[in-house]
């Protein structure tokens, strides 16, 4: 007899949230099917009643990471760059930004998982641009840009201060990047430490 939907889906979003963790922690090539099965407290052979690889998964998996966090982020633009740019953000070990956390595994990986990189990139994009509602400015690209390297660079070093002067020398560029671009109705708020 088959598993009903909502049984169903609840066994895919454990995968799910399981497998955001620890791609985002250690990248695909350090991490298995089995850990991925094991972290959700499910069987291997459950695994495929779900997805049909690991590549799949990864595809999915940030995907769904990146929903799951933008359901967290600040509804002005300007508090989510500073959010993003934080390092509460950076010291999270779940619920983490998979274009920043996964930005150097992305680059060696198939057609499918860029193009799902590439969604939410555009999406984050779309967000932070002066019109939301049309094709991302040069403004917001520099600004995003800004962001991921931001995080990226930071979680890279081993100096906690040299990390919070980078986070904060982005967050104020890429707000910088947006007071240059055309704005509706949002107050311009320039600092980083409020």
């Amino acid at each position: 007899m088959p598993w009903p939907n909502d049984r169903r889906a609840e066994s895919r979003d454990r995968i799910l949230l399981s497998a955001e963790r620890l791609f985002t922690e250690k990248g695909f090539d350090q991490v298995s099917i089995d850990q991925v099965m094991q972290e959700a407290g499910m069987t291997r052979g459950a695994f495929y009643s779900h997805f049909d690889s690991k590549r799949e998964l990864y595809a999915e998996a940030i995907i769904s990471a990146a929903r799951r966090m933008a359901r967290h982020h600040p509804p002005k633009v300007d508090d989510l760059i500073r959010r993003y740019l934080s390092p509460e953000h950076l010291a999270q070990e779940s619920g983490s930004c998979p274009l920043a956390f996964l930005v150097s595994d992305i680059g060696q990986r198939d057609q499918q998982v860029r193009e799902s990189y590439t969604r939410i990139f555009t999406a984050l994009a779309s967000r932070v641009s002066a019109r939301p509602d049309a094709a991302p400015d040069a403004a917001a690209l520099r600004a995003v840009v800004m962001m991921i390297g931001g995080v990226a660079v930071a979680r890279a070093l081993s100096d906690p201060a040299l990390a919070t002067q980078v986070l904060e020398a982005c967050c104020q560029a890429a707000l910088d990047e947006r007071a240059g671009a055309v704005l509706p109705a949002e107050p311009q708020h320039r600092s980083c430490v409020e």
